[in-house]
């Protein structure tokens, strides 16, 4: 983490604080993972290469631009059977500018959901 990531660098007479992508990538992921229908991310290749290294990624699933002082996103998630994809969507998008906004205090004037997927529950 970290690697060629870059810094949102606030300044202000007492000094500076320096929040970084990936911050914001765990804080956004954190919070669609907490709306109801969200059944995690799609797997990519890349995360498949790293959960065999043993690395696991909380912001898997998030992708963010900055923009002066606004965070874009693009988020990926997989959906429950049985939940209405647009409302689950919108939703995610409301989660994730609550979270970034009231935690940084930088302004998201995007979400955007990419629904890869849906997941069935296993019969038993």
């Amino acid at each position: 983490m970290g690697e060629n990531r870059e810094y949102i660098t606030r300044s202000d007479e007492k000094g500076s604080i320096n929040i970084s992508e990936d911050v914001i990538c765990i804080i956004a992921a954190a919070a669609m993972r907490d709306v109801s229908g969200v059944d995690g991310s799609p797997n990519t290749f890349s995360d498949d290469i790293a959960g065999l290294l043993g690395k696991k990624s909380a912001s898997r699933g998030v992708k963010i631009r900055i923009e002066e002082e606004a965070v874009k996103v693009d988020a990926y998630i997989m959906v429950r059977f049985g939940y209405v994809i647009s409302d689950v969507a919108r939703e995610v998008q409301n989660a994730i500018i609550n979270s970034i906004e009231a935690t940084t205090g930088l302004a998201v004037p995007e979400v955007n959901v990419h629904v890869c997927g849906i997941t069935f529950d296993k019969e038993k």
